[in-house]
């Protein structure tokens, strides 16, 4: 076994960071950290530049760009409807992407990686706050444990290559985010995008209802994806470990309560009713973030503050926002 000797510190803003995924919602924003943070050779490839699931290209890649540390934040995402409906997409494509970009990793010596997984990863009906510790201890919420083996794949190859190669690569676990960049689409978005886009359309058309899935009463917690990305870049210069790390606010709020906000925010003053034949999806998902908070970290933006500048940035961009 590879004995892994590293101690987390500053990263030489001049060091190639390869950040896959950098057109994403998540990706987006850690590449906005890192300029932001001073660092000068930042590089990304589009999905029609690089398809990740081509073993071959992926390997020519990192070749001949020779990244120093990466950002694994490319994935096949979607909400409760788009994980149910195409479960072997998402398991088959997000394991292709991780194994490709990590074996290429590896095989070329990049020293830092960052993989990103999702709050999905634990038991359906886990102890809350939800501890790192819950991780394979009980059932997956079916309506996404396709995905959610996936990104469980990646937890264990990152901890396979620190135990084989000693690499000390690290594995972060984001809540639900949302912001800039996001997935609004009617059929694939998640749940805070698709309420934000409900809400204004039918404030905008002057419609006197809006129909949400579900009963309301589940609850879960948000993060705005500047926090993840800035949780991100600290955890790369201040943590070490086999273990994943929970990143979030430590507070969740129902989605009866998120759609009223929503509502409020963008003026929508009709009714709101609910389809209690559609899913709820798990009753509960909130991260104990004690870990996160340990290494230094806790978030900075607030839900009402993050909501706001979300749908402000969703109306600016309602032309070219993914649909």
């Amino acid at each position: 076994m590879a004995e892994i000797d590293f101690t987390p510190g500053p990263v030489d803003r001049s060091d190639r960071v390869y950040v896959a995924g950098h057109r994403g919602l998540v990706g987006s924003a850690v590449a906005r950290k890192l300029d932001a943070e001073g660092f000068t050779d930042v590089i990304g490839r589009s999905s029609s530049e690089l398809d990740l699931k081509n073993r071959d290209a992926v390997f020519r890649f990192f070749a001949d760009e020779q990244p120093k540390h990466v950002v694994l934040a490319a994935a096949k995402v979607g909400g409760i409807m788009a994980n149910n409906t195409y479960p072997h997409d998402f398991l088959s494509e997000n394991l292709q992407i991780q194994v490709n970009v990590m074996d290429a990793a590896v095989e070329h010596g990049v020293e830092r990686l960052v993989f990103l997984g999702s709050s999905c990863i634990y038991p359906k009906l886990a102890e809350q706050p939800i501890h790192e510790d819950a991780l394979l201890t009980g059932h997956l919420e079916p309506t996404n444990d396709a995905y959610a083996i996936a990104k469980i794949a990646g937890i264990l190859q990152v901890q396979a290559v620190r135990r084989q190669h000693g690499l000390p690569w690290i594995s972060a676990m984001p809540t639900n985010l949302y912001g800039p960049g996001d997935n609004f689409s009617p059929q694939g978005s998640h749940v805070l995008p698709a309420l934000i886009r409900r809400y204004d359309e039918a404030a905008r058309s002057g419609a006197d209802r809006v129909e949400n899935w579900g009963t309301g009463t589940p609850r879960r917690e948000f993060l705005h994806v500047d926090d993840m990305a800035a949780a991100v870049f600290h955890l790369l210069e201040h943590y070490d470990g086999p273990d994943q790390v929970n990143v979030g606010t430590g507070s969740d709020v129902t989605i009866r309560e998120i759609a009223e906000t929503i509502a409020r925010i963008v003026g929508f003053e009709g009714e709101t009713l609910w389809d209690t034949s559609k899913p709820d999806g798990t009753p509960q998902k909130l991260l104990d973030v004690s870990k996160l908070a340990d290494a230094g970290w806790t978030s900075q933006i607030g839900l009402e503050e993050g909501l706001r500048s979300t749908v402000e940035w969703y109306r600016e961009h309602a032309d070219t926002v993914r649909q």
